[in-house]
């Protein structure tokens, strides 16, 4: 209770009541007009409480004032007004402004950066503004520089599939309300260079000559200039997605986020230079305060970095006035602080997540440490002096681990629920992971910066420094790889789907033109195709996380369409052990047969289905292939797609499709096969149409779910053929409406629902 004192920990009450400030705005919003009125009254009252002070008076304005913050921050926003001039299509506009965030430079070349605008030119006329865009263009703007483009400002799309990141919720919190695409790098011209806020144009120059400084002599690993690029400067976009998710798995991807520990070191470092330099306590905080606020904007100004800084300067600042500082309430400071600049970073994971994990370390960690350490403890009446020998090593090895346990455990119990809700993953191994890969962390960065201060004096030095960081990066790379394949270390954790007992779960994703199917049943989970690389990156994958799929039971490859397979390297470096069934008819598709190629070497028999086999995919869903017979040979991949008809339970069946066109469907006509069913589930075929009137009658579906985009137009469903299904009374769900397409099958009856419309389907509707 000692650490809960009011008096003593002003900031844990005010911090607190500025939590639920920003709450109760967020969930009751304030018209503009009742801005005015309630500023006025609030401003009555702080004048009384400081005429008469009062405790509870104190922590309650201070809620209504962060009532009133948040209220104000997200009216009137000008990126909001903005983006209602503009109207909800893309705009073709002329925008000038100044780069004020990093940009991040995607493989493609594309720069993705934050410009806060100047003036915007459409429709011939031109309007000053100080609204924020997103911009993506193909050239190498810096921070600071003042740009002209002549691009489409979109509006951000929302997800469309499930698990999929909500890029648009993210960036409106921020009041950033349109992407700027700038299709070629002559769209934008440089007005002047080093514009911006001086000191973090200072601090970017600072982060490219150290990371230049720490990678010197390692031009022949990338992989350990991008992990120590990452630990020492926090340029963590820079770390390739299969370096970075082992860390994640292992619950050690904090090493990427400079926070505590990192701030930490380098304190430590800049107080034995006080030291050495013969500093008193006072002068030494004053030479540590401002240098570790650079530290803080040198690695980007993350919620992490700067909660590690004003920390510590609360800490270091209690030495100018002889006080004894708390932890928990510099940390309650630091949160106050950074909601007093931005009110909307209480809801950014970043921010629950920083907090979260030192409050639990500050409260549980001493508790924690106390009882394991009971565990084995000597003799309470024998000092500790008179330890000898292997006992005493014993006994302080011992103790150190107990420390170092009790931290894990309570930063595990601190994140975990955020960890589960965001990412929906446990990670129970980190308590192990982190044991030992800190301490190594811990002279990764002393070295780093070791490094740093040798590099203008002795730059052979710091090639040693450098190399020496290598092998302990290296080692704690291969490290987390290991922690990461051991059974059981980690796991995601589905979205509960309410308890409902189904024979069958599918979710037709959203990928324009490419296509990923889930179907889940039992046990059993099954993906027909797995979309193109980048889909099974950003959306493919993210959604098996958040479905909670830990294991693959299999994967069919409908034919060699790059949108389609594209990701299948990808996705069995996830499930190596996935059976999969894969189109036997021959085709010109190079990418099929580098993954044909690929399944010799890892030691794959996949399983060439054709014409009239069947598999049971789970004990209530068979599949029964009707196309193409073997060594079925056409110039065309569409034309060679799987057909499968799918069985769940006992009365309803699905046709799916994949990309075949008319051909197909005349095959299949010309063998009168029992086509009914009652849905259709279909892409569109690269030449021609499909779902012909022939076709329609013989498979006489309920429901046809169907990919549609509108670039190129062979992709979009036709007005035409959307019009003909509603003479038949057929629901269509076309995805470019819809987003994905999630099925759920009873024992009676079945029900279809669009992510992005939540539009309900249900078997029984008329």
């Amino acid at each position: 209770m000692k650490l809960l004192n009011a008096p003593r920990q002003p900031f844990v009450g005010l911090a607190l009541m500025a939590a639920i400030g920003i709450i109760t705005a967020e969930i009751f919003p304030l018209p503009s007009v009742a801005l005015t009125v309630t500023a006025i009254i609030l401003a009555v009252c702080i004048f009384a409480v400081a005429w008469r002070p009062r405790l509870f008076a104190t922590y309650a304005i201070v809620g209504a004032g962060f009532f009133l913050l948040h209220n104000l921050e997200n009216s009137n926003m000008e990126g909001q007004q903005l983006a209602d001039e503009l109207g909800s299509r893309p705009r073709v506009v002329t925008a000038t402004g100044s780069v004020i965030s990093e940009p991040k430079i995607a493989p493609s070349g594309f720069a993705t950066f934050l410009l806060k605008l100047k003036s915007v030119e459409f429709e011939g006329r031109e309007q000053s503004t100080h609204a924020v865009w997103q911009v993506r263009w193909k050239g190498a703007p810096e921070f600071g520089d003042e740009l002209k483009f002549s691009g489409t400002a979109e509006p951000i799309p929302p997800p469309r599939n499930p698990g999929e990141f909500d890029m648009r919720s993210y960036l409106a919190r921020r009041d950033v309300r349109r992407m700027l695409f700038v299709r070629y790098m002559e769209d934008g011209t440089l007005i002047r260079h080093g514009g911006g806020n001086p000191i973090m144009r200072a601090a970017q120059k600072s982060r490219a000559w150290m990371q230049q400084a720490l990678c010197r002599g390692l031009e022949d690993a990338p992989e350990v200039q991008n992990f120590l690029s990452g630990i020492v400067l926090g340029l963590r976009h820079q770390t390739p997605e299969d370096i970075e998710e082992p860390f994640q798995q292992t619950g050690t991807l904090h090493l990427f986020a400079v926070a505590g520990l990192h701030v930490g070191i380098v304190a430590a470092l800049l107080w034995m230079l006080a030291t050495v330099a013969r500093l008193s306590r006072t002068s030494a905080a004053a030479f540590i305060i401002p240098l570790l606020l650079f530290y803080a904007a040198v690695t980007g100004l993350h919620i992490s970095s700067v909660r590690a800084a004003v920390m510590s300067s609360v800490l270091l600042g209690g030495f100018f006035f002889d006080r004894k500082v708390f932890v928990l309430n510099s940390l309650a400071a630091a949160a106050f602080f950074l909601l007093c600049w931005d009110p909307n970073e209480l809801f950014s994971t970043g921010f629950q997540l920083s907090f979260a994990v030192v409050g639990a370390i500050v409260l549980f960690a001493d508790p924690f440490f106390g009882f394991l350490q009971r565990w084995v403890a000597g003799d309470p009446f024998l000092p500790r002096s008179l330890l000898r020998g292997p006992r005493r090593w014993i006994h302080a090895g011992y103790e150190w681990l107990c420390q170092g346990a009790s931290v894990s455990l309570a930063a595990w119990i601190g994140s975990l629920p955020l960890i589960l809700w965001y990412f929906h993953l446990v990670t129970p191994i980190s308590l192990f992971a982190n044991l030992v890969v800190v301490p190594i962390a811990f002279f990764v960065l002393a070295i780093a910066l070791l490094s740093l201060l040798s590099t203008p004096l002795l730059s052979w030095l710091a090639v040693i420094f450098n190399n020496a960081n290598w092998a302990l990066a290296t080692l704690v790379i291969g490290i987390v790889h290991l922690f990461a394949q051991i059974p059981g270390g980690h796991f995601y954790v589905g979205t509960p789907d309410g308890g409902e007992k189904l024979l069958a779960k599918i979710t037709v994703l959203d990928l324009g033109a490419g296509a990923a199917v889930h179907l889940h049943s039992g046990s059993a989970d099954w993906l027909f195709d797995c979309g193109s690389e980048r889909a099974y990156q950003q959306v493919v994958r993210e959604y098996l996380h958040w479905a909670g799929v830990n294991r693959l039971d299999g994967l069919l490859l409908t034919h060699g369409d790059a949108l389609h397979l594209g990701g299948t390297a990808q996705l069995l470096d996830d499930f190596p052990r996935v059976r999969v069934v894969d189109n036997p008819a021959p085709d010109r598709s190079t990418i099929h047969r580098r993954l044909q190629r690929l399944f010799q070497q890892r030691g794959i028999q996949s399983d060439t289905l054709a014409v009239g086999d069947s598999f049971r995919l789970s004990r209530d869903v068979m599949a029964n292939i009707l196309f193409p017979p073997r060594n079925f040979s056409s110039p065309i991949a569409d034309d060679q797609a799987y057909v499968i008809h799918l069985l769940v339970g006992p009365a309803t069946s699905i046709l799916f499709v994949s990309d075949s066109g008319i051909k197909t469907e005349q095959a299949l006509l010309a063998r009168h096969l029992d086509l009914r069913s009652d849905i259709i589930i279909k892409g569109q075929h690269h030449f021609g149409e499909s779902g012909s009137e022939a076709f329609l009658d013989a498979a006489r579906p309920r429901l046809v779910i169907a990919t549609s985009r509108d670039f190129p137009d062979h992709e979009r469903i036709s007005d035409t053929w959307a019009e003909k299904l509603q003479r038949r009374g057929i629901k269509l769900f076309r995805q470019d409406e819809t987003g994905a397409v999630t099925l759920r099958f009873g024992h009676d009856s079945w029900e279809a629902q669009g992510y992005f419309t939540g539009e309900i389907f249900r078997s029984a509707n008329q």
